[in-house]
């Protein structure tokens, strides 16, 4: 990961086009304000660095500090069943989708293996259990792509971890002590599938191996009263200052350490007091680059959207990445999919085409729910994928928008209509287009809004997103 200083201290005008900095940043000076100071600049690649653990410890305290499973939220060890589709008011994860029931949880698998068994999924029904260590890599993804229908048991094991597991039961080994399963399993959203839903998520289990063939009952949680359960993650993470940040960040390397990929990195961290394994040493950092780390780290972060170096493509308005899940030293791109999409899959489970403006001559113009927009597929161009794909609308900060039909996303399932020439128009905006015309509107709010394309388990032969023989249609005013 390379962090050109000129590209972070003259970064404004992408910052402006991104949105992703707070309105104060743009008030520092254009010339580079630690010229020569190389500390400052190995802290922010630090920082860049630690991103997705930081977010993803910060994630689980959120998530886990309640006694007992209910919604979103449940304790270590729990799996978590999520009955409906989230709502507006959800912010435990940036980017949730409206196509899926989540049945996840956080286990620590560093004392001991946890077992996760998964039934049998009836017919042809899309699903995957993917399964991220602390630096949010999926190392391992059972699922209808993968391991196909049948039921299925595994024993995640972590670092170190050497011992026989029981019969029937495959290993999948974390490079972290901490793992977040992230279970999917597709629904339509009716109440009829909703109830075979909830059926396979009931047969799921999940226990440690000391309790194999034995009754276990997960034990009730401890909540946390210091833990703030109201700040979305990201802004909580965003909110620190580099001496909390890189505590945080070193504590949590005594569990989940780097990889052998890391060196170079972990080389640089220790000349400003990160060291894998032990307590961070402040005395290393200069106080006066406690408070501008995270604004310059972040920026950066956010710039990579825009200036990837071919990481992110750019294809009618719509920018997307075939590189998530697994990205090995690619520090920028992993913090930017932690940032914008925290739990993103493989490419070859999901892809996510993402689009924040409408093109216009060779500029684009924000979305604005005061516009009325469409995006049209042709006939026998839509999405090509053999799970599912949707569209999904959301606020600037990457959150469900509130709308009178509570429609957060939209796709097949909606029964869209066909025009007569056999295309397909999708209405993109705040007041509704007509009865006749309310089976194929995404609700928009009145002001800025982003959308997020999903596809599931896209075709990997032509028409294929992942090749450039699909081609996503632009958005364009009505």
């Amino acid at each position: 990961m390379k962090i050109s200083r000129r590209a972070v201290s003259l970064s404004g005008l992408g910052l402006l086009a991104a949105g992703a900095m707070p309105a104060h940043a743009f008030d520092l000076p254009i010339v580079d304000p630690f010229e020569g100071e190389g500390d400052f600049w190995t802290a922010v690649e630090a920082y860049v660095y630690g991103y997705p653990l930081v977010t993803m410890e910060m994630t689980r305290r959120v998530v886990t500090n309640v006694a007992k499973p209910e919604g979103s939220k449940g304790p270590m060890g729990h799996l978590i069943k999520l009955r409906e589709y989230p709502d507006a008011s959800f912010t435990d994860v940036t980017a949730p989708n409206a196509d899926t029931l989540y049945t996840t949880a956080f286990v620590d698998v560093g004392k001991e293996p946890w077992v996760l068994s998964i039934p049998e999924m009836e017919g042809d029904r899309y699903y995957l259990f993917p399964m991220l260590d602390g630096w949010t890599t999926v190392f391992q993804v059972p699922g209808s792509r993968t391991t196909g229908q049948k039921a299925q048991t595994y024993a995640i094991t972590g670092p170190g971890w050497e011992g026989k597991l029981p019969d029937g039961i495959t290993e999948y080994k974390s490079p972290t002590s901490l793992v977040w399963i992230l279970g999917r399993i597709y629904c339509t959203g009716t109440p009829e599938d909703y109830k075979k839903v909830h059926a396979i998520q009931d047969e799921c289990q999940l226990y440690p191996l000391s309790a194999h063939g034995k009754s276990w009952t997960p034990p009730e949680g401890k909540v946390d009263p210091s833990i703030d359960m109201k700040t979305a993650v990201r802004d909580q993470v965003n909110r620190m200052d580099a001496v909390e940040y890189f505590t945080l960040l070193s504590e949590l390397m005594k569990t989940n350490p780097p990889t052998d990929a890391d060196a170079e990195m972990v080389e640089k961290m220790a000349q400003v007091g990160i060291v894998p394994g032990k307590d961070f040493d402040k005395s290393k950092l200069d106080t006066r680059f406690v408070r501008h780390i995270p604004e310059i780290a972040f920026g950066r972060i956010m710039l990579h959207f825009k200036f990837s170096d071919g990481d992110v493509k750019n294809v009618n308005g719509w920018g997307f990445t075939t590189r998530t899940g697994v990205y090995g030293t690619e520090y920028l791109q992993r913090a930017l999919v932690t940032a914008i999409g925290l739990g993103a899959n493989r490419p070859q489970d999901a892809v996510y085409p993402t689009s924040t403006r409408v093109k216009e001559g060779l500029f684009g113009r924000a979305y604005d729910g005061a516009y009325d927009y469409v995006l049209t597929f042709s006939k026998g161009q839509m999405p090509p994928v053999r799970g599912f794909w949707s569209i999904t609308m959301y606020n600037e900060k990457y959150f469900f928008v509130a709308n009178p039909i509570n429609r957060y996303s939209i796709s097949a399932r909606q029964d869209l209509k066909v025009n007569p020439d056999g295309s397909t128009d999708i209405y993109i905006q705040n007041a509704s287009p007509g009865p006749d015309k309310e089976s194929n509107w995404l609700p928009a709010p009145k002001g800025k809004f982003i959308l997020m394309m999903r596809l599931y388990w896209p075709d990997d032969s032509p028409p294929s997103i992942i090749d450039g023989s699909w081609v996503i249609p632009p958005v364009r005013k009505a």
